[in-house]
């Protein structure tokens, strides 16, 4: 009998009767009717909310609307039909939600009913049949390739290509730009998610309103909250967004970002997120916006003509207040409404408990970056950029199709510049060499197939896919700054002759060369500049990625990537010393092309050091020995032997013993006579991190605060 009335109390519970949940629950207490077939039912059934519980309640009375003779089956055809009856006007809303027009509910219960019953149909069962096939056809092709390409041999090489080609310029100018092209592409792809869920808003208005007529008692606050809190993601990810844009900005290469067409997208999205808010807030986002854009465009009055006095008074900073040693508070018009803008966020975010939090204020961020980052593009764009932009967009409404078809033809005259100036055919045949086996290692290795891959990305979706590339971006040049921006130290004022009697011949004498190693190794990371003659350099290392690669290929092969990449050798009939040398060494070379311009060299520079007193060179047991990268190359080679030489370098390695080895950081030769080394010191590159850093911190607490606070941080 225990067992018969849990049954039944189930079934009445699920058709969201209070009095059913209850007893439920003392039977879960007493441990009577429970069986392992009902126990997850009972213990689900009994902690249901009351809100819960009303849900339940309203849509088993819309199920007996849409199904009134109670038939056990009924078809989707015979539901549809019903739908008419369930779309009354509903009662008991009013000041809760805007009731909904009969036409979003007819369309929220069909779709509601069409997706309660999909049906295999043959043409589906094709389609997953030649899925399969074409699955199992690219599986095996790719194993049988694998068999023939050495696939570990050619990825290492490539790596090692890559990576020998990778430079501190070049990433400094890459990554930032990167980070900012596809951060600002998943913020466009987040707010057309958060403008598709408005849509998705105004339905589950519109079935909210409907499960009320049948169940008044329904907390329709605690419905909106619900659904707030359950579509946070998208805002989530946006924000994430808008931060890696925000300090990827300031450091990224203005001439590689249109600001002028940029700004007419932001502002396009500005109003779009304006669009999708919840209507229940609409009082205060309206009020917000006013504000927002009436501080904005005072701020942008200080771009106007200096003759423009009157107008220039609405952005003008009054007052200036130190708050400690890094922020400043400005007392201006725009300053004043961007109190009252934070007033209003405080209101959202206070409605119904501060869960407006989520519900309210969290949508409106949407809006309010937007609107911000608008104007930080209109501050960096010309006058020359918008006028380009407004003729592009207007032209781009109304000449469509013409537009589209010199579109089409500038594309293919502009590609086809790039394949004649800027060698994009050796771009492809790199990128098809390298993604290849790469490929194919992966399939081979991890069993995959084209249909995976695609159904894994597709499954992640785009915005997370590139977060996470942006993620590991960003980790892996911190990793590398921090290891190169670790290592700098102070420079030093010891001089020559002070290591040389601390760690010389004098100290060796006295203490002895091992004692005197141990002792010297205190001086690591000390940077000094000292004098010396120029012995000789000669070549430490040579390093060429390319040649390495060629040199796995089949020989036809290797030749035609050595001249599409490299070049070739000249003929002896032009009267040139360089070329004479290079037509001399033609008839003992193995081929007609050469990649040496893709050459490396490492240098190893030996230095006599100048005795106290003496301009002469001490002796040999006096030298030491530079260690000079490749960008050293033009002005080693035109040193003479004999010349004075300034150089600067940190003390690393073997102190104390003889004829150390340094790194060479900067040369400047003193008296040479060759315009090449009479130019200036020649200093390794070495950029300033933590000054691009801090001015990226400056500039997103000033895109957050600014006109209210300012960042008072030199950079």
């Amino acid at each position: 009998n225990n067992h018969l009335a849990v049954s039944w109390l189930i079934k009445a519970a699920k058709q969201g009767r209070k009095g059913a949940a209850k007893l439920l629950q003392r039977c879960w207490i007493q441990k009577k009717g429970i069986t392992p077939e009902n126990e997850a039912d009972v213990r689900k059934l009994s902690t249901e909310s009351k809100f819960e519980r009303a849900v339940r309640k309203a849509a088993m009375m819309m199920y007996w609307k849409l199904n009134p003779e109670r038939k056990e089956t009924v078809a989707v055809a015979e539901m549809l039909e019903n739908v008419s009856q369930v779309n009354t006007p509903a009662g008991g809303t009013a000041g809760k939600i805007p009731a909904p027009t009969s036409g979003q509910t007819q369309r929220v219960l069909e779709s509601l009913v069409s997706n309660e019953s999909k049906q295999m149909y043959p043409l589906h069962a094709i389609v997953e049949m030649k899925e399969h096939l074409v699955d199992w056809a690219s599986r095996a092709g790719v194993q049988w390739l694998s068999t023939i390409i050495p696939t570990q041999h050619v990825n290492a090489l490539i790596f090692f290509f890559i990576i020998s080609n990778l430079t501190v310029d070049l990433f400094a100018f890459v990554i930032p730009l990167l980070v900012f092209y596809l951060s600002f592409i998943s913020m466009i792809i987040c707010t057309l998610r958060v403008f598709k869920s408005s849509k998705t808003w105004e339905n589950f208005s519109a079935l909210t309103s409907l499960l009320t007529h049948f169940e008044p008692g329904l907390d329709v606050e605690q419905a909106e909250t619900n659904f707030g809190w359950n579509n946070l993601e998208q805002y989530v990810y946006f924000i994430i967004s808008v931060f890696f844009v925000i300090f990827s900005f300031p450091v990224a290469d203005k001439h590689w970002i249109p600001c002028s067409e940029l700004s007419t997208v932001a502002i396009f999205f500005t109003v779009i997120s304006y669009h999708s808010l919840s209507p229940s807030a609409a009082i205060y986002a309206r009020r917000a916006m006013v504000i927002e854009v009436a501080s904005s465009l005072c701020s942008l009055t200080q771009f106007l003509p200096e003759n423009m006095i009157t107008l220039r008074l609405l952005g003008h900073t009054f007052a200036a207040l130190p708050l400690g040693e890094s922020v400043v508070l400005k007392l201006s018009l725009p300053c004043l409404l961007y109190v009252y803008l934070f007033y209003l966020f405080f209101s959202m975010a206070r409605m119904r408990g501060f869960s407006g939090t989520y519900c309210f204020l969290v949508p409106y961020l949407v809006c309010f970056m937007w609107c911000e980052f608008s104007v930080v593009l209109l501050q960096n764009s010309s006058a020359v950029g918008l006028i380009r932009t407004g003729v592009a967009y207007f032209l781009f409404l109304f000449a469509l199709p013409v537009l589209a078809f010199g579109l089409a033809i500038m594309l293919f005259i502009q590609v086809f510049k790039w394949f004649l100036e800027l060698e994009l055919t050796k771009v492809i045949v790199t990128l098809v060499v390298c993604a290849i086996p790469v490929t194919l290692r992966l399939w081979t290795r991890f069993s995959m197939s084209i249909l995976d891959v695609f159904r894994s990305l597709t499954h992640r979706g785009p915005v997370k896919l590139i977060l996470l590339c942006i993620s590991m971006v960003i980790l892996f040049f911190a990793i590398y700054l921090y290891h190169a921006e670790g290592q700098k130290v102070y420079n030093s004022t010891m001089t020559w002759n002070q290591y040389s009697q601390a760690c010389g011949p004098p100290a060796w004498q006295t203490k002895g060369m091992a004692q005197t190693q141990i002792f010297c190794s205190h001086l690591h990371g000390h940077r000094v500049t000292w004098a010396g003659h120029f012995r000789h350099v000669r070549v430490a290392e040579t390093e060429n990625g390319a040649q390495s690669v060629i040199n796995m290929l089949p020989v036809f092969m290797g030749d035609w990537l050595r001249c599409l990449y490299g070049e070739t050798y000249p003929k002896c009939e032009l009267k040139n010393v360089t070329i004479e040398e290079l037509c001399q060494i033609k008839a003992l070379a193995k081929h007609t092309c050469h990649v040496k311009r893709f050459d490396s060299y490492r240098f190893e520079v030996t230095v006599g050091m100048i005795k106290e007193g003496s301009a002469e060179a001490e002796d040999p047991a006096r030298d030491i020995v530079l260690m000079a990268s490749n960008e050293f190359r033009q002005v080693l080679l035109n040193l003479q032997p004999g010349n004075l030489v300034e150089f600067s370098t940190k003390l690393e390695g073997r102190l104390g013993a003889k004829a150390p080895s340094f790194e060479l950081k900067a040369i400047h030769c003193l008296d040479c006579v060759s315009s090449l080394l009479t130019g200036g010191r020649q200093v390794k590159i070495e950029r300033d991190w933590r000054r691009t850093t801090m001015r990226a911190l400056k500039f997103a607490f000033d895109f957050f605060f600014s006109p209210f606070l300012s960042a008072n941080i030199t950079t």
